[in-house]
């Protein structure tokens, strides 16, 4: 019988405290997990995850962090080094998702983009990079990212900015620490059910009740990307179950890309 994907490892996962992050969070800690550690904006949130996690016998715990504060995101990682004596694993799953067009997105928008889904996640990828290298141990970093950096829609033009970067600086920190036996890969997500994409639906699309069955009609699998689904393969490729892989950047979508009809 197979062990725990991760066992004995120490996982930080930014944005943590809803949606995807909080899948990965959910999943690494059923997957033998010895701590995890969960970062977001919202502490009631992130305090309700992290005590349901210890009630699943998982040490876990809750750092209020704003990725829009490049310095609070580097101190998650210290902060999270300090709670639990190690790091070896990180996942950069928070995300901004305000619409811009290349037209309207004012330069504050633009940089709040960079901020929070290139810039922190960066640095937070440096911050985990510098202790592994530290302690001469290997680890893993996966990059939630967004199908949308191969191109988008015409509303995300800064958000899809920012995720091409982050694909960018995923592959080039894979290359430049593979011989550190650090792996570090991407996923470029396509339109998935969560609460927040509700709430993205709802007010900037003017979605109704019926958003989602609509929205599971109108793709070829008849649903949209799941939550735990995706966590699933997130642990599976932050753990040495998913051997050499490093550098890779994996379109977990349902349609593809080029592809005509």
């Amino acid at each position: 019988m197979n062990s725990p994907l991760l066992a004995d490892k120490v996982v930080l996962v930014s944005g943590g405290t809803q949606g995807l992050g909080a899948g990965i969070a959910r999943r690494a800690a059923a997957e033998g997990a010895a701590g995890v550690a969960i970062t977001g904006r919202n502490a009631g949130s992130g305090e309700r995850l992290a005590a349901e996690l210890e009630e699943t016998g998982v040490k876990a715990r809750f750092i209020k962090t704003d990725l829009a504060d490049v310095d609070q995101a580097r101190n998650s990682v210290l902060e999270t080094i300090s709670v639990f004596g190690q790091l070896d694993c990180a996942v950069n799953a928070a995300g901004l998702t305000t619409r811009g067009t290349m037209l309207d997105t004012t330069p504050e928008l633009f940089d709040a983009h960079i901020a929070v889904n290139l810039k922190s996640p960066f640095f937070i990828m440096a911050e985990t990079i510098r202790h592994l290298r530290e302690r001469g141990a290997p680890g893993s970093i996966l990059n939630i990212i967004s199908i949308a950096e191969l191109g988008g829609q015409p509303y995300l033009a800064p958000y899809v900015a920012a995720k091409a970067g982050l694909s960018g600086a995923t592959r080039n920190a894979a290359h430049a620490h593979r011989w550190d036996k650090i792996r570090i890969n991407g996923l470029d997500i396509g339109w998935t059910a969560t609460d927040g994409e509700e709430a993205t639906q709802r007010k900037f699309h003017g979605a109704g009740d019926d958003w989602l069955e609509k929205a599971n009609a109108s793709v070829p699998m008849g649903k949209l990307g799941q939550v735990d689904e995706i966590a699933e393969f997130a642990v599976f490729l932050l753990s040495s179950r998913s051997g050499v892989v490093t550098g890779s950047v994996i379109d977990w979508d349902q349609n593809v890309l080029g592809g005509s009809d």
